[in-house]
């Protein structure tokens, strides 16, 4: 009972409940948006735009938010700080009168919520016994961002739209970030916050940073395996009302499946790199990946369409693999949060702005199956240059 009791532990349920605290505020936009748009009169475009703005800046800030951060060991305060923000940007979410009120509130959102994932995982992986660091990190995005954000979100936000309205909705979901921000001010030890190495050592910069061969392949990695997500999660459910012909009220049945499919994979897929190792467990489930956007696109009425969607997206399983353990066993400790920073950032402009832009535009002018063919594509070339990765050493 002791060992279950101890500080890693704490820190990780602390940690793991502010995380997906962070993609309950992120999601809440796009869960609430047909009520959003109905009452604020929001185009598709706009829509788009909202959507688009929060990833930008959440990329640009968890870079250089966390590079300040570590470079004069404030990483404690900061993330208090941002906790506290954007639990308020939230709640002026919920303020808004019109497109433009609500995009400077989803603006500062991803300003304050970007530095929150570089600096948790740094945090945890400080504290992880180095036989649990994947399984700590896979915990993290499985009861953290895939519990909260998608599965718990979408079923709670929307049935208290639809008792509350929307506005309230977003008042009330930015209360929970308040309280943590201060549980994690009393629990987070200073000694969790600071760098093993001595504290005058500054931050890597980019350059330095990018001589690192893990770095630059976990960075290609993160671009094309956020592609590969964002191409088919933006366009399924269109795709398979239009396409497949599948009622509406069922897409829904359809997304929880894949939430499940992601929270069971962060858990054994990071696990499972702990024993096997971290480059042929990433490599061999980017291969399964390829087979999701196919089943998709191959399987429409099949009876196996959902269960091959559901194994293929097994490939979820490795973004915390290559988000935090391969950075963490790859720079110098006081520069694992700005390295972590930069392989989500860039990943999060490539693979959450760019790529759905384009996906839309491919797929106004030839046809819905474009973003899958995209994914597939994305999948594939993360397949083939992850064995480019360097086999981190154990700790």
């Amino acid at each position: 009972m002791k060992k279950l009791w101890t500080y890693e532990n704490g820190l990780l349920s602390l940690l793991c409940i502010t995380f997906g605290l962070v993609f309950v505020d992120r999601f809440a936009f796009i869960y609430l948006t047909p009520y959003i748009s109905s009452d604020l009169n929001l185009n598709n475009t706009q829509i788009g735009i909202l959507v688009s703005a929060l990833s930008l800046s959440w990329a640009a800030s968890g870079y250089f938010t966390t590079g300040w951060a570590e470079a004069r060991n404030k990483k404690k305060p900061v993330f208090i700080l941002v906790t506290i923000l954007f639990s308020i940007c939230s709640i002026s979410s919920g303020l808004a009168t019109g497109f433009w009120i609500l995009l400077t509130a989803r603006l500062m959102m991803g300003v304050f919520e970007g530095p929150t994932l570089p600096l948790i995982q740094s945090f945890l992986a400080k504290e992880s016994t180095p036989s649990r660091l994947g399984f700590n990190m896979g915990a993290l995005q499985s009861f953290g961002s895939t519990l909260f954000g998608m599965i718990l979100a979408p079923v709670v936000l929307v049935a208290m739209a639809e008792r509350l309205g929307w506005r309230s909705t977003f008042y009330i979901a930015g209360i929970p970030g308040l309280i943590m921000a201060f549980l994690g001010w009393l629990f987070i030890k200073p000694s969790t916050a600071i760098s093993l190495e001595k504290t005058e050592d500054s931050s890597l910069s980019f350059g330095e940073l990018w001589k690192y061969k893990n770095v630059r392949v976990a960075t290609i990695l993160s671009c094309l395996g956020l592609a590969w997500l964002n191409s088919c999660l933006t366009f399924m459910p269109e795709f398979f009302v239009k396409v497949h012909h599948i009622e509406t009220g069922n897409i829904g049945n359809i997304m929880g499946l894949m939430g499940l499919s992601s929270f069971l994979s962060g858990i054994m897929v990071t696990a499972l790199s702990d024993r096997m190792g971290r480059k042929k467990v990433i490599s061999f489930f980017l291969l399964i990946g390829v087979f999701y956007p196919l089943s998709i696109l191959l399987l429409g009425g099949s009876s196996l369409q959902l269960v091959a969607m559901f194994l293929a997206f097994f490939m979820f399983g490795t973004f915390p693999i290559i988000f935090a353990a391969i950075p963490f066993q790859t720079v110098p400790r006081h520069s694992v949060g700005k390295a972590i920073g930069l392989i989500v950032g860039v990943g999060e402009i490539v693979g959450g702005v760019i790529i759905p832009f384009l996906d839309g535009v491919l797929a106004d002018t030839w046809g819905l199956t474009m973003p899958f063919w995209v994914s597939t594509l994305s999948a594939t070339l993360a397949f083939l240059i992850s064995f480019s990765l360097i086999e981190p050493k154990r700790a």
